[in-house]
């Protein structure tokens, strides 16, 4: 049986690497993609393959990615490799964007969306602590935290305001109920 494709999405500051991260770590037939981003790869933050825009441009015309889209001024692409991980049956574990996932969706076979909230407090201690925007970059994106799914994708939401152990507990419940 194929492995699940499974879209970790939530606004800026959410956790969702600490949370994916936290998931891998607790069951080891989840697998996390590691993304490509057009961002230098020392700028912190997620652990990622940091490439040019013509590097990424190059990989996109060759096939390199299953998943790709442009957000927030940079492009990020999902490698291809994950597609082998899903065949042996492995679940693969992903930081999109809400703009590709129905593009995701129509990709893979089995496809599941985790959207993850928290509380604006929560979000805006978070986002300064990571350090990588201005406070005005901080402000916008707290004005985007409440977004609307895309129509057509169903997501399971879990409120990461509180404890990692907590948000991590319900997501494996949610992915892995026989094992809850």
């Amino acid at each position: 049986m194929t492995g699940r494709f499974i879209a970790i999405v939530g606004p800026s500051g959410v956790g969702k690497d600490s949370v994916m991260l936290a998931l891998a770590e607790q069951n080891p037939k989840l697998l996390l993609a590691r993304r490509v981003i057009t961002r230098p790869s020392d700028a912190g933050g997620e652990d990622f393959d940091g490439v040019t825009e013509a590097q990424f441009t190059q990989l996109e015309e060759q096939g390199a990615f299953a998943l790709s889209w442009a957000a927030h001024g940079l492009r990020y692409g999902i490698p291809s490799t994950v597609l082998a991980a899903l065949a042996q049956g492995h679940d693969v574990i992903a930081n999109l964007s809400r703009g590709v996932l129905l593009q995701g969706q129509n990709r893979f076979a089995r496809f599941e969306t985790i959207l993850l909230t928290a509380d604006r407090d929560a979000l805006a201690k978070r986002l300064k602590a990571r350090g990588r925007e201005t406070l005005e970059e901080i402000e916008k994106r707290l004005e985007r935290a409440n977004f609307v799914m895309p129509e057509g994708i169903q997501a399971y939401q879990v409120d990461n305001s509180g404890p990692l152990d907590e948000t991590v507990g319900a997501v494996l419940a949610r992915l892995y109920p026989a094992n809850a």
